[in-house]
């Protein structure tokens, strides 16, 4: 059985010059929220879930707590030979899991390499095993390791993708699955609970964290976005096949591999119709900006069960400067919210969470005043994928009070909205 936290705070870690993970017995590791560094209480720390991964961080020095005095200090050479250079090392932990701090590091200077599109949790090591700060915020096992088998998904991949040959959404989510490991991909070849609908080549907004899609010379995306807009045959075949035949079924519009899928409303308005027509089972569900109001409308009327929308920040600067929309606003986004609402459909909230700007308290008065207003029933507490500095400069962060902590924000957020639910996966709606 895994113990529950380390028994006294793990050491720092590094890499060093050829890239191997050491651990410093000499510092203490730190934590980041924003841009205070900070000494992570025990409960904070779990051990490295399965299925995470850990990252060095090139042209960031890595920065611990020195045990006596409690207070941060730079690592800057590496400390078993003295003339080494050294990396900062980050955790990128499995779905399912939620950061409380991001990894301590100073970044040497205006030339170190931007930052992949990666969560960046904080992590140390103790009694032989690897501790982050995080934990799980949801129960289902929809994405756990252990829950894939690389041998049966690459059988049963290419058994469809061999029996759908003219489906081109079958094939691009073929590539999703067997060359990115998309965890919903391999989950609708495997033919059980959340499968993908890809369906928009374009977006209206232009995100400073877009997986699909970065300027030339910036980081590379994470997947390449799909290049075609699908017809309602090729939507519904997936759909209705998988939400009649597979165990909890769901089927969602709006990936990381697309733009946003409201801009292809009409496709979806009579994909749902078709799928509907056929049968009844299961949650229809979107992922989305939120943007465009009146195409909500229009698929809530078709038999839309669920929204989730993506925010950064319930701030309207905040999310304007970050989302760099075109054509939209906030009030768009909370107006979609309560028209789905109006038709008493599920409303989640897939809110961006950053250690040190999420419990900002001014973020947090935005969040609790768009909640009162709006009324969503489920909050997705996902990690924000993203160079720290990066999404700082971006909505120029500068806070007037200190962050309340993560694990403090979510206990005011439940208590002031005792009716919201949380986690990190689209739950299926009871009809």
């Amino acid at each position: 059985m895994r113990s529950q936290h380390p028994k006294e705070l793990p050491f720092l870690v590094f890499a060093n010059s050829k890239g191997e993970i050491e651990e410093y017995e000499g510092l203490q590791m730190a934590a980041q929220s924003a841009a205070n560094y900070c000494k992570p209480n025990l409960e904070d720390l779990i051990e490295l879930p399965e299925g995470s991964e850990l990252f060095t961080l090139p042209g960031r020095l890595p920065v611990g707590i020195e045990k006596e005095s409690g207070e941060p200090a730079l690592l800057d050479t590496d400390p078993y030979d003295g003339t080494g250079t050294v990396q900062a090392v980050a955790a990128f932990m499995a779905p399912a899991y939620t950061s409380l701090y991001t990894t301590a590091y100073q970044t040497q200077d205006q030339h170190s390499p931007q930052l992949p599109l990666f969560a960046y949790t904080a992590v140390g090591w103790y009694d032989g095993k690897f501790w982050v700060t995080g934990f799980r915020s949801d129960r289902d096992k929809r994405q756990d390791t252990a829950n894939f088998d690389q041998d049966l998904i690459t059988l049963r991949t290419r058994k469809k993708l061999q029996q759908h040959p003219h489906n081109r959404l079958i094939q691009h989510l073929g590539k999703c699955c067997l060359t990115y490991c998309c965890p919903a991909a391999r989950n609708f070849f495997l033919n059980r609970w959340e499968a993908p609908l890809p369906c928009s080549p374009v977006c209206n907004a232009t995100c400073v964290g877009c997986i699909s899609l970065q300027p030339s010379g910036c980081c590379a995306s994470t997947q390449d976005r799909i290049t075609f807009v699908p017809t309602v045959k090729e939507v519904s075949e997936i759909a209705i096949e998988h939400l009649t035949t597979a165990p909890l079924p769901i089927v969602s519009f709006g990936q990381g591999c697309e733009g946003e899928p409201l801009l292809q409303a009409d496709l979806m308005e009579r994909s749902i119709k078709a799928i509907r027509k056929a049968t009844s089972k299961g949650t229809i569900n979107l992922n989305t900006n939120g943007s465009l109001p009146d195409a909500v409308e229009r698929l809530a009327k078709a038999g839309l069960d669920s929204i989730r929308i993506s925010m950064n920040s319930a701030q309207l600067e905040k999310h304007t400067l970050y989302y760099r929309p075109k054509g939209f606003t906030l009030k768009d986004v909370e107006h979609s919210i309560q028209i789905m609402k109006r038709y008493q459909r599920h409303v989640s909230l897939n809110y961006f969470i950053f250690p040190g700007f999420t419990d900002d308290p001014d973020e947090l008065a935005a969040l609790s005043a768009l909640i009162d207003k709006c009324h969503p029933d489920f909050i997705q507490l996902r990690n924000l994928n993203i160079d720290p500095e990066v999404y700082l400069r971006a909505i120029q962060h500068q806070p007037t009070q200190a962050p309340l902590g993560i694990r403090n924000w979510l206990g005011q957020l439940q208590t002031a909205h005792p009716d919201l639910q949380f986690g990190y996966f689209n739950p299926q709606v009871k009809k």
